[in-house]
């Protein structure tokens, strides 16, 4: 079935680069020219610094998102710090999205002050400031009450406030709003995020990027792994310290 997302794919032009930036030494976005998305929820796997969230970063700013996080309208800046991909891209975009959020933990605390700064209904926010929220739950709370469907929505490593219980919670909202004509493209770490049914998984880890299966991510293998074999692998993992 051809699925008509509100991204249905990128390419880089790298010929318009002038100066060298930091992502230009990270092997899966140098060998990078384009990149599909032909399902409803695409994850972007891979170890630290491997180019994930950079990318993801770009594909927010290029669509119109705040680079430190929230939806098309929101317009603060703590910290400059995105890179300049998102120069060089360029979305193949099906209809425009009705809604839309950039999720990142690492920028959450200053979406959440700006959000109280304007003076937003709290209505979409849980009926109460973000703040006076945990952290976990002020990420489920946002989700619940502000993703409001047909819509784009990128998540940076969102499973890094919820607990295993809360990331199973996140999972049914995710299906919820796929059901109700949503995209996503998630960078995770999570075996439960990553068990979600009909999702495309692009792994970082190799020079070019490559789509993989559930059963092949880092993430259920050392996580089976640790399961299955704990005490063995901890007496291993000690005596080679």
């Amino acid at each position: 079935m051809d699925i008509n997302n509100y991204i249905n794919s990128i390419k880089i032009n790298w010929n318009k680069q002038e100066y060298k930036d930091y992502y230009n030494d990270i092997s899966s976005l140098k060998n990078l020219n384009s990149l599909d998305f032909k399902k409803k929820i695409t994850f972007f796997v891979g170890e630290n610094g491997s180019g994930k969230s950079t990318l993801l970063e770009a594909i927010a700013v290029n669509y119109g998102f705040n680079p430190e996080g929230g939806s098309i309208n929101y317009n603060f800046s703590t910290n400059s710090t995105h890179s300049s991909l998102s120069d060089f891209l360029l979305l193949s975009k099906g209809i425009r999205a009705k809604d839309g959020f950039f999720l990142r933990a690492e920028s959450f605390y200053n979406m959440a002050s700006y959000v109280d700064d304007i003076g937003v209904d709290l209505d979409g926010y849980g009926g109460r400031s973000l703040h006076e929220q945990s952290h976990g739950e002020s990420f489920l709370s946002l989700i619940n009450n502000r993703f409001r469907g047909n819509g784009l929505y990128l998540l940076d490593e969102p499973e890094t406030a919820l607990s295993p219980q809360r990331q199973l919670s996140l999972l049914i909202k995710i299906n919820e709003l796929v059901n109700n004509n949503s995209q996503f493209i998630i960078v995770t770490h999570s075996p439960i995020l990553l068990g979600i049914d009909d999702a495309c998984i692009y792994s970082f880890d190799s020079e070019i990027i490559n789509q993989i299966t559930y059963e092949e991510t880092e993430s259920y293998n050392i996580t089976k792994l640790f399961i299955e074999n704990r005490k063995s692998l901890l007496k291993r993992l000690y005596s080679n310290k």
